[in-house]
């Protein structure tokens, strides 16, 4: 018969950790772990059902489908939060009508027409900066063309034809 003539420090109670910091997920690598030490201590003359396995192993595959399907929409969710001024900075260059609107009683007063130069963002909006001065919010634009001088320029004389007859 052996006897114990020491006791290995690191099993003392005061040398384990004090505090422990749980997690509130259980991850698929959390999961395999728990998975693989109940296969490693199971008892050889009870081993584990078939069916529990398949059944385990069914839960992990969906697990990591769900995981992959939560990635997926996170990535989605970070594609659709692109600044306005991006969204929107191929407006630069179009011609654009927007609606006026009068400062005092905030009643429209018209349409206008000018030419986007620049696009910022005021509180998460769209505000384009046009040719005329004007800065409006994207929401105004009522319609997005050419400009006169690019409608004059492509408009053919009607005294001339195809064939350059006159």
């Amino acid at each position: 018969m052996t006897t114990i003539t020491s006791i290995d420090p690191s099993l003392y109670l005061s040398n384990q950790q004090k505090q422990r910091e749980p997690s509130a997920e259980l991850g698929k690598d959390e999961f395999l772990k728990l998975l693989v030490t109940q296969m490693q201590n199971q008892d050889p003359m009870n081993s584990m059902d078939e069916s529990e396995f398949i059944a385990q192993m069914a839960t992990f595959s969906s697990l990591e489908q769900m995981m992959n399907m939560s990635n997926s929409m996170d990535l989605l969710v970070n594609n659709q939060l692109v600044s306005p001024a991006i969204q929107y900075s191929h407006m630069i260059g179009e011609t654009v009508n927007y609606r006026t609107f009068d400062e005092e009683t905030g009643r429209e007063t018209g349409v206008e027409s000018s030419k986007v130069v620049s696009v910022s963002e005021q509180d998460g909006w769209a505000v384009f900066h046009l040719e005329n001065g004007e800065k409006i919010y994207a929401d105004t634009v009522i319609e997005v063309g050419m400009s006169d001088n690019e409608t004059d320029n492509n408009e053919t004389d009607p005294s001339e034809n195809e064939e350059g007859e006159a």
